[in-house]
């Protein structure tokens, strides 16, 4: 397949003008002019001509496919079957790709069928992005998400899980070291759940395994003990504590120091926050994220997807948070793409349109360096080199 396009971004914030990618299976192996790739690629291989942006295909890192973005995704998900969920989890994965989602990151599922579902995705038997599954995330007896099955105590408990995750063909570990809204029998999010020894026995197995950790973090203490145990990534990092706030400059630094990341998971319907948690406290949440990201903190793109109110069709709209703090659109759309694969460890993979990547490409009609909104003008999108639009069959 040889796609031509009116601009290729083949960096970040540099575009290829009127260029061309070849691709073959499912990998890209040329990126160029268009008249040198032309000339390559021969008359025979079927081409798709395009006037717009070809960009990587976008990265969620943070989803939940076994909820449904409803107004209680916990009891929707008690009601359903494991049939009936893995049904709509397919469904969910589709509009995940539409809406121009190649890789998905998935941090937590009931039984494990993310893991399947990543399999049929694999095998071109269900249409939907890669996905990257924790399998059952690690939490305390009654803690956070504690009705997904991954109540564990004690450093042998906690090895088990892990174990039993990368088993099934996990490629992150989640642990949840706080507390969360969405269990609202368990700890407060600010509380913390493990102590120091059971976190670093988790990231200890996960790391012998090669495998990176996600670490759900709202509370101050608890992003302490995970920075200190040696996490990989820190999900929504809200420096909650008992009484407002608790943002810790020294702890930023050992952040950026240790090559850790954050995915805020910001919600698409982020402006709906300050009607939630009132307009200072709303503001003072932003200005941290803000203040992260002028720290160096390195920053990824996530939505939460199926928890209240997010669902699996609003990265682009999340992303346009990223905006409101102040961020060029090249450094957002790399927290979607290069950045996010480099933390899900599919940097060499997938997250740029260069030879030698898998051929996940996100074709949109506007130009997106210019107005980020032009993200959802999607027109296709390739996963793999097996390209889906909107209104045809896949191909």
């Amino acid at each position: 397949m040889l796609i031509t396009g009116g601009r290729v971004l083949v960096g970040s914030g540099t575009y290829l003008e009127d260029g061309a990618i070849l691709i073959e299976g499912e990998s890209i192996v040329a990126v160029g002019p268009r008249k040198e790739i032309e000339e390559r690629a021969g008359a025979d291989v079927p081409r798709f001509e395009f006037g717009g942006t070809v960009l990587p295909g976008l990265i969620d890192a943070h989803v939940h496919l076994a909820f449904d973005g409803g107004a209680d995704p916990v009891a929707t998900l008690q009601g359903s079957t494991d049939d009936v969920l893995f049904e709509d989890m397919r469904r969910r994965a589709e509009q995940l790709l539409r809406s121009g989602v190649t890789t998905a990151r998935d941090l937590g599922d009931r039984g494990g069928l993310a893991l399947r579902l990543a399999s049929e995705i694999n095998d071109r038997r269900t249409a939907g992005p890669r996905i990257v599954s924790a399998g059952t995330p690690a939490t305390t007896l009654g803690g956070h998400c504690h009705f997904l099955g991954g109540e564990v105590s004690g450093k042998v408990e906690i090895r088990d899980l892990v174990r039993r995750n990368l088993a099934a063909g996990a490629g992150v570990i989640k642990a949840m070291v706080t507390g969360g809204g969405l269990t609202k029998d368990g700890p407060k999010s600010h509380q913390s759940q493990f102590s120091a020894e059971e976190l670093a026995a988790l990231v200890e197995e996960a790391h012998i395994a090669g495998v990176p950790v996600a670490a759900h973090a709202h509370g101050a203490d608890g992003i302490a003990a995970a920075v200190e145990a040696g996490v990989d990534t820190i999900e929504h990092c809200t420096w909650m504590s008992s009484d407002g706030l608790d943002f810790r400059p020294d702890v930023v630094q050992q952040i950026i120091a240790k090559n850790i990341t954050v995915c805020p998971a910001v919600s698409p319907h982020w402006q709906m926050l300050p009607r939630f948690f009132g307009e200072e406290r709303a503001a003072a949440m932003f200005d941290l994220v803000r203040q992260m990201a002028d720290s160096g903190v390195r920053l990824i793109a996530g939505t939460d997807a199926g928890v209240q109110r997010a669902g699996f069709d609003g990265l682009v709209t999340a992303l346009g948070f990223y905006s409101h703090l102040g961020l060029s659109n090249a450094s957002i759309i790399d927290m979607a793409t290069s950045q996010a694969a480099d933390a899900l460890g599919l940097g060499d993979v997938t997250g740029k349109v260069a030879p030698g990547f898998r051929a996940d490409l996100l074709l949109v009609d506007g130009d997106p360096l210019a107005d980020l909104s032009a993200l959802s003008g999607v027109r296709a999108v390739f996963a793999s080199g097996l390209r889906h639009e909107p209104t045809r069959a896949d191909q």
